[in-house]
């Protein structure tokens, strides 16, 4: 699933190359995709698109009608800007804004789940859109202080990945975040001494905003469909890790693997397998 850094570079890249464009015509292929019909997708007709930005892992493509498109993109879903509209045999496209000059912005997705979702709002309802405002404060570039934030008897792998708790990060990231604050993923937010929430904290500001940097290095329009992860530790068990050379070791679920380095996160305790996390500290 695409996260805030993802997300943000998405969303940076996107509005500058929509900015000033007119909407012609819209379509939505993929029905289901569409969450809401007051006001109408058509709404969007004839009005002009002012830019692209982020809530959370949440994109919101605004307009100067007052009206703004809010996407979750989830596990397979793409928001990109192409030069030549979409075929209407085109089985990926979910919802389709075709702009002046041939342009279409364009939400795909790929696979069979059909999960991506847009909702076409009043710019005032945002706020207010269930989705919006259940996400907990954004996780980049300022979050708050983590050890009031974090006060839970949960997992810290769990927590950073609850949005309701803190929004952006998903599974790629706080595999990332974690090794980079050397805490272990199941030690209990309520137990962060205020020293190791100030780290975790600092080393969230900087793997994401690092990311970020990465692709705005990296990326330009059009936007590939798949991004170019600067992972060191998520989805690399067996490899060594990069800070000291011990190998990373990896806690299987049934959808997601959790990756660590034993030395440096849990103290040279090894987890084999997920019945066993809750006796890790």
């Amino acid at each position: 699933m695409p996260e805030l850094p993802e997300v943000e570079i998405t969303a940076r890249l996107l509005s500058e190359g929509v900015a000033g464009a007119r909407v012609e015509s819209t379509l939505a292929p993929g029905i289901n995709a569409l969450k809401t019909f007051d006001p109408p997708l058509h709404a969007l007709d004839g009005t002009t698109l002012t830019g692209v930005s982020r809530r959370g892992k949440h994109l919101v493509v605004e307009s100067d009608a007052g009206l703004v498109l809010l996407i979750h993109l989830m596990s397979a879903g793409r928001l990109q800007l192409y030069e030549k509209r979409a075929g209407l045999r085109d089985r990926t496209s979910r919802i389709l804004l075709r702009l002046d000059g041939d342009r279409e912005l364009r939400l795909r997705e790929f696979g069979t789940k059909q999960a991506a979702w847009a909702k076409l709002l009043r710019a005032e309802e945002l706020d207010a859109e269930e989705a919006v405002a259940t996400l907990g404060p954004q996780a980049w570039p300022d979050p708050p202080p983590f050890g009031p934030l974090l006060a839970k008897a949960r997992p810290l792998h769990t927590l950073l990945r609850d949005q309701r708790t803190i929004a952006g990060i998903g599974r790629s990231w706080v595999d990332e975040i974690l090794w980079e604050a050397r805490l272990s993923p199941f030690k209990r937010g309520r137990d962060l001494s205020e020293e190791e929430a100030e780290r975790l904290r600092a080393a969230t500001v900087a793997i994401l905003g690092g990311a970020i940097a990465h692709y705005e290095e990296a990326l330009a329009l059009p936007l590939p469909d798949k991004l170019p992860l600067p992972l060191r530790v998520h989805r690399r068990q067996g490899e060594p890790c990069p800070r000291c050379g011990a190998e990373l070791k990896a806690v299987h679920y049934e959808d997601y693997v959790i990756a660590y380095c034993p030395v440096e996160q849990t103290d040279g305790k090894v987890l084999k397998d997920r019945r066993l996390s809750r006796l890790l500290k």
